[in-house]
């Protein structure tokens, strides 16, 4: 894996040490970009963005959007077999400051984020058989830390039905082999 476009162009990521990480591919990760820069769907300014990694796991997500000028990017990530890799990746970034790493699950009754600001683009990479998005997306939106005319971009099993609530919509869907990606927005 890589970094596609920006600052870090080039710079390898590393793997994750173990099979129950699935990275988030160069070529799925590439059409991401390009829809998040050219849709008129979505306008999203990435430089000016602050953007939510869910499911975080070796960053890639995260560190291209850093790379791209992202005002901040914050991960989130529990699993301690791919924590040491997300925090190598991102420490060979040096000397952009502008993200922050939450080691905690996401679904925790307790989960306090404790962050500043709003998100302008949410991303979540859950594991495939992770069927709790409904929940995910209600405690989002309980947080009120979706800002108006977020983008939440959810990477799934292109077979997979998941129930996503009603004051959300699905703006584009792309499939990328076994892979779909949904760009949701709220539907106020």
């Amino acid at each position: 894996m890589r970094i596609i476009s920006g600052i870090f162009k080039g710079k390898k990521i590393l793997d994750p040490r173990d099979l129950k990480t699935r990275p988030l591919k160069d070529l799925v990760k590439e059409s991401i970009f390009n829809i998040i820069v050219h849709s008129n769907k979505l306008g999203i300014e990435l430089k000016n963005s602050d953007v939510l990694d869910l499911f975080s796991g070796v960053g890639s997500f995260g560190i291209e959007c850093l790379s791209r000028g992202a005002k901040s990017v914050t991960f989130v990530e529990n699993y301690t077999g791919v924590l040491p890799v997300l925090k190598e990746n991102i420490h060979k970034l040096d000397p952009i400051k502008n993200y922050e790493i939450i080691e905690k699950d996401i679904y925790e009754d307790n989960l306090d984020f404790n962050l500043k600001s709003q998100f302008d683009l949410i991303f979540m990479d859950p594991p495939y058989k992770d069927k709790n998005l409904k929940v995910l997306f209600l405690k989002l939106e309980k947080t009120k830390i979706i800002k108006k005319n977020c983008i939440i971009i959810l990477h799934r099993h292109k077979n997979e039905t998941d129930i996503i609530p009603e004051n959300f919509k699905i703006t584009e869907e792309k499939k990328y082999g076994i892979s779909k990606v949904l760009f949701i927005s709220q539907s106020n």
